[in-house]
């Protein structure tokens, strides 16, 4: 019978194996065929613990939902967009956001499943609307720059053009199976992955310049 390590008195770092096992879980199944039992076999504490960290099952939905976007958010931070010019700022965001949905397709099928749900559970999330201030500040930034130096047109509104970074990404890691399927397309390999990239990096630059 296998049996589980010892418990160490270090709770951030059980609260991290839960979510990060959690976050497994829910990306493949949902929220409605995910199983706290499936997730406690898999980490370092028990299901009676699970509970005590985040309350129910809805609980620790939100921490996986509100973990998955300060991931994204940390990772746009470490950019350092501010000190590039304004047209290298955006290629690079552009960019940065495809790779990132590519390396992190649990992030994808999370927002996904929670759109289907109509964003139900992450309407009760005090924070997730709180981490995105941070991209639209970042994009706001990179825009009105770019406009101060005559690059970008006018009125362009950061979170309609976030909104189109982040459904021109996404489309290739929510949609790669049915489209592949459908145009009998390899969307996996390194010379698609860089054509699609680059070709989505041109698409927004040249919706916002002059």
């Amino acid at each position: 019978m296998k049996t589980k390590p010892r418990r160490t008195n270090d709770p951030d770092g059980v609260r991290r194996n839960i979510v990060d096992v959690a976050t497994r879980e829910f990306a493949q199944k949902g929220y409605g065929g995910a199983r706290v039992d499936a997730i406690a076999n898999r980490t370092r504490t028990s299901k009676r613990m699970i509970y005590y960290y985040f309350g129910s099952k809805e609980g620790l939905y939100l921490a996986v939902l509100e973990e998955a976007y300060s991931a994204i958010r940390r990772a746009e931070a470490t950019l350092d967009l501010a000190s590039l010019p304004p047209g290298m700022a955006l290629r690079k965001l552009v960019g940065s956001t495809f790779d990132y949905y590519l390396d992190h397709p649990e992030f994808v099928r999370l927002v996904m499943n929670e759109n289907i749900m109509d964003a139900a559970h992450m309407k009760r999330s005090r924070t997730i609307g709180k981490l995105n201030v941070t991209v639209i500040d970042a994009v706001r930034d990179i825009v009105e720059r770019g406009q101060k130096e005559g690059l970008f047109r006018s009125s362009i509104d950061p979170v309609e053009l976030h909104m189109s970074i982040s459904a021109l990404g996404i489309f290739h890691v929510a949609n790669r199976a049915t489209f592949s399927t459908i145009f009998r397309r390899d969307m996996t390999s390194a010379k698609a992955l860089a054509a699609r990239r680059a070709q989505i990096i041109d698409i927004v630059v040249g919706h916002v310049s002059r």
